[in-house]
C-alpha cells in the first residue's frame, strides 16, 4: 500500500479509535457510542476514500454487526429500504435513455428550438438536464453522459479548444452547464441521488415526509428563477467570443436527420418515462410506494427487452449507489433511534437561545454551505453535517419543514463553490476548459445569487404554500 493509502486509512481510523476510547457521556450507552465510533470513521472514510465510497459504507456495515452494536438483521436493515431500491429502479431507466438515445434526441430537440446564439445553446442543453432530472437521479449520467459530449462537441465546432482559444465557446459552456446542473439537482428529488437519503434523514430525525410532489413544489419557483439568472451571471462573468451559433441548430438538425424517425424502443422509453413522473407527482392519490413505481418502469422495459438482465446486472453506477446508500440509511436509522440525537439537539438549544429563529437559521445555512469547500461529495457532507444542521435549526424553533427544504436545497446548491462540489464538476472542469481561479470565481458568485434567492423569494413561495 502506497503511503498515501496508510494516511488516509489512518484518518478513517483516528476518529473512530478516539471516540470508542473516550467514556460516553451520561445518558448515552456503550453500544449507542461505539455506533456513532463507526459511524464517523465510515462518514471520514466516505470524504477520504482509501476505497470507493460503497466499500467504505459495506465496511461501516460489517463492523457494526461483526462487533455486535448492531443484530445483523438491524445492519442490513437499510438494504430492504424501498427508498433505496426507488433510486436503484431510476438508474435502471436512466440506462434504457442512453441505451436507446432518446436522451440524446431530447437534447437536440431543444437545440434545434434554441441554439442559434451562444446562451440559447446553454439553455438548449439545460432545458435538457432539467427534463430528464424528473425521472433520472443520476447528475452524473446526465449531466456528464449525455449533456457533456454534445457541449464539447459544438465548442470544437466552433473551433474552441482547451488553451488559447477556449474563451471562443467552451470557457462559458462548461461552466455554465455545471452551475445549471447543480440547481437542478436541487429542483427534483431525483435530481440526485443524495436527495431520497436527505429525505430518508429528515423523516427518521422530525417525522417530516418530503413526497416527490412536494419537493419539486417547494423547489419550483426558486429553482426557476436561479435558472434565468445564473446562466446569465456566468456569460457576463466568462462571455463568449462566438455569441451567435447558428452551426449548431444546424449540427441539431443533421444529427436528428442522420437518427431518423423515433424507433419503437425509444417511444416506449418514453412513454415509461411520462408514466413514472406521473405516478411520482400524483403518489398521494394513488398511493403506490414510489419505489415500486421505479421497478414497475425497470420491469416494463424489461419484458420489452428494451433492457436486457445484462443491462441491470452490470448498471455499475446503479449498484454502487445501492451499496453506500442502503448502508447508511441503516447506519444513520439506528444512530437516529439512539440517545445521541436527543442530547445534542439540548445541547444545541443553548447555542440559539434568544435568536429570532429566521436569524438562527440563515447563520446555520451560511455555515452548512460554506463549509462544503471541504468536501468533494454531496453524499458525504450531507451525511456528515445534515442531520445536526437540522436538530439545530428546529431547536432555534424553525418551523420543521422549512429547515428541513432549504438544508436540502442547499445540499445541492452549495455544490456550485468548487470544481470537485459534484461528480460533474470534475467531468466538466477536467476538459482544461475553465482554469481554477474562474471556475471558483463564478461558483462564489452563483452562491450568493443562489442563496438571495432561495432564502428570499423561497421562503415567501413556501408561505405562499403554506408550509410556515
Amino acid at each position: 500500500m502506497r503511503l498515501g493509502g496508510r494516511l488516509r486509512w489512518l484518518w478513517v481510523l483516528l476518529p473512530g479509535v478516539l471516540i470508542a476510547l473516550v467514556p460516553p457521556p451520561l445518558g448515552i450507552t456503550p453500544t449507542s457510542w461505539r455506533l456513532l465510533a463507526v459511524f464517523c470513521a465510515t462518514i471520514v472514510g466516505l470524504i477520504v476514500e482509501p476505497l470507493p465510497g460503497g466499500a467504505m459504507v459495506l465496511l461501516g456495515v460489517v463492523t457494526t454487526a461483526v462487533l455486535g452494536i448492531l443484530s445483523a438483521e438491524t445492519a442490513l436493515a437499510g438494504y430492504a429500504d424501498p427508498i433505496v431500491w426507488l433510486v436503484l429502479g431510476a438508474f435502471f431507466f436512466a440506462r434504457s435513455m442512453i441505451k436507446t438515445g432518446l436522451g440524446r434526441r431530447i437534447a437536440l430537440q431543444f437545440i434545434r428550438l434554441l441554439g442559434r446564439r451562444s446562451l440559447g445553446l446553454a439553455y438548449a442543453l439545460i432545458a435538457t438536464d432539467f427534463t430528464l432530472a424528473t425521472s433520472i437521479p443520476s447528475n452524473a449520467a446526465r449531466a456528464g453522459g449525455i449533456i457533456f459530449p454534445i457541449a464539447r462537441s459544438a465548442s470544437e465546432a466552433y473551433e474552441s479548444y482547451p488553451g488559447p482559444s477556449a474563451s471562443r465557446l467552451g470557457t462559458f459552456l462548461m461552466a455554465v452547464l455545471y452551475q445549471a446542473d447543480v440547481v437542478i439537482c436541487a429542483m427534483f428529488l431525483t435530481g440526485q441521488a443524495s436527495n431520497a437519503l436527505i429525505a430518508r434523514f429528515a423523516q427518521q430525525a422530525t417525522g417530516v415526509g418530503v413526497t416527490y410532489a412536494q419537493w419539486a413544489a417547494g423547489a419550483i419557483l426558486p429553482g426557476l428563477l436561479s435558472l434565468a439568472c445564473v446562466p446569465l451571471l456566468v456569460y457576463r462573468k466568462l462571455t463568449p467570443g462566438v455569441t451567435h451559433t447558428p452551426g449548431a441548430a444546424a449540427m441539431a438538425r443533421s444529427e436528428l436527420s442522420r437518427m431518423g424517425p423515433m424507433r419503437g424502443s425509444e417511444k416506449l422509453v418514453l412513454v415509461v418515462f411520462l408514466l413514472l413522473t406521473g405516478l411520482w407527482i400524483t403518489g398521494r392519490w394513488h398511493g403506490i410506494n414510489p419505489a415500486v413505481v421505479a421497478l414497475l418502469g425497470a420491469a416494463i422495459l424489461l419484458v420489452a427487452r428494451v433492457l436486457t438482465w445484462e443491462d441491470v446486472v452490470t448498471e455499475r453506477a446503479g449498484w454502487d449507489v445501492f451499496f453506500w446508500y442502503g448502508g447508511l440509511v441503516g447506519l444513520a436509522g439506528a444512530l437516529g433511534r439512539s440517545e445521541i440525537p436527543k442530547r445534542f439537539a439540548d445541547a444545541a438549544a443553548s447555542l440559539t437561545v434568544g435568536l429570532p429563529w429566521w436569524l438562527a437559521l440563515g447563520g446555520l445555512v451560511l455555515v452548512y454551505f460554506y463549509s462544503h469547500y471541504g468536501f468533494a461529495s454531496i453524499t458525504a457532507h450531507a451525511t456528515a453535517m445534515f442531520l445536526p444542521f437540522l436538530i439545530v435549526t428546529l431547536a432555534s424553533g424553525a418551523p420543521p419543514r422549512v429547515a428541513v427544504l432549504l438544508l436540502a436545497y442547499c445540499s445541492n446548491l452549495m455544490a456550485s463553490l468548487t470544481h470537485y462540489g459534484t461528480t460533474p464538476g470534475p467531468i466538466y472542469f477536467g476538459t482544461g476548459y475553465v482554469t481554477q481561479r474562474a471556475w471558483w470565481s463564478v461558483g462564489f458568485l452563483a452562491s450568493l445569487v443562489n442563496l438571495s434567492i432561495w432564502t428570499l423569494a423561497g421562503l415567501a413561495w413556501w408561505k405562499l404554500l403554506g408550509l410556515w
